[in-house]
């Protein structure tokens, strides 16, 4: 990806340059500097940030014929050796014709380097828990330490040891005692979410929440470009959180907070609820038309058979005693068809189906 040169439509690596709000060496520097390091370049003092940037000086664009079609190459005007300033104040000579990016990428992915490694492994603990041991994820500076430095350094050389395999860190993350932990504190502390003493509860992601209301009815979203171009067509049975391109998007998924993507910023995605989401969640005609078609309904010849239907899925468990019984009662009163689908309504809109605990 860092070193990538030719048609984004022939080489798909070189899309990452393709995808950054700019092709000038300050764009590309502070994109990199985001994807790969997780730091915002603004931060940088203002000497640091230049000679960051001039490791992306020799990169240059053009167009084609073909629509949407962009070389990246590296620029061949005659230039004298290039001079590079690393992050940690390494200096190295770069001469005429030889990319610097791949001086840059040979020192980012260098075992002793902690840059990479970091950001990797704090972007993957907010996946999981919802914020980094350093918060945000893409801040890391000096004056923005871990809340469990020797954890981080720990997790750091874990990964490097593995030769960086995903499949390893996340295995590491997901069975451990602290991923498994509790949602409900111990102990009443202001930091016990901030240090992980509990498992902190948040609302699913927008794409994740409208699968989970896709898996349980059956019905799936349209998605389209609103812009006219080739390839665009999004397979009806598509998942959500598959959809790679920003600009493809729902109501929906807008409300609920899913971002744009225009900056590659965490801060990007909201998770706040507003009043539109629960008027949404509880009387919207997008929900109906899902609940209406949803196979839990009818599924299962006994009342028991279909509360255990429903609640596996939903909410992956079976129903209490106290659950079954009020359901019951409640079906009773309000009538078969009608007493099912408010019990739906009400679980889908229920603190354990729309957060993650």
């Amino acid at each position: 990806l860092l070193t990538a040169s030719g048609s984004n439509f022939r080489a798909p690596a070189v899309n990452v340059y393709r995808a950054v709000q700019g092709e000038t060496p300050g764009a590309l520097a502070s994109a990199v500097a985001l994807t790969f390091m997780g730091t915002r370049l603004d931060s940088w003092p203002e000497q640091k940030r230049t000679d960051f940037e001039t490791i992306f000086s020799r990169v240059s664009f053009k167009g084609t014929a073909e629509w949407k079609e962009t070389i990246v190459f590296l620029d061949p005007t005659p230039a004298p050796p290039l001079t590079l300033t690393l992050p940690d104040g390494l200096t190295l000579k770069v001469p005429p014709g030889q990319d610097p990016r791949e001086a840059f990428a040979d020192w980012l992915l260098a075992d002793e380097n902690p840059w990479f490694a970091r950001n990797i492994v704090n972007r993957a603990w907010s996946w999981f828990f919802g914020r980094g041991l350093i918060h945000e994820p893409d801040d890391i500076r000096p004056d923005n330490p871990a809340v469990h430095p020797k954890l981080l350094q720990h997790l750091e050389r874990d990964f490097i040891a593995s030769g960086y395999d995903m499949h390893h860190l996340l295995r590491v993350l997901l069975t451990s005692s602290t991923y498994q932990q509790s949602c409900v504190p111990s102990a009443a502390s202001s930091d016990a979410k901030r240090l992980f003493a509990c498992y902190p509860v948040r609302r699913l992601d927008a794409e994740v929440l409208l699968d989970a209301l896709t898996d349980f009815s059956g019905r799936h979203d349209a998605y389209s470009s609103q812009i006219p171009e080739p390839f665009t067509f999004v397979p009806r049975k598509q998942r959500t959180i598959e959809l790679t391109d920003g600009s493809i998007t729902s109501p929906f998924l807008k409300m609920f907070g899913r971002p744009a993507r225009d900056t590659g910023l965490e801060s990007e995605r909201t998770r706040t609820v507003t009043k539109e989401q629960r008027l949404h969640l509880i009387n919207s005609s997008h929900i109906m038309a899902k609940l209406n078609r949803s196979t839990a309904i009818l599924a299962g010849k006994t009342m028991e058979q279909k509360l255990q239907t429903l609640y596996l899925s939903t909410l992956a468990r079976y129903p209490t005693d106290e659950e079954q019984a009020i359901a019951r009662d409640y079906v009773r009163s309000a009538g078969r068809r009608a007493g099912q689908q408010d019990l739906i309504w009400a679980i889908i809109n229920s603190k354990e189906f729309l957060y993650q605990h």
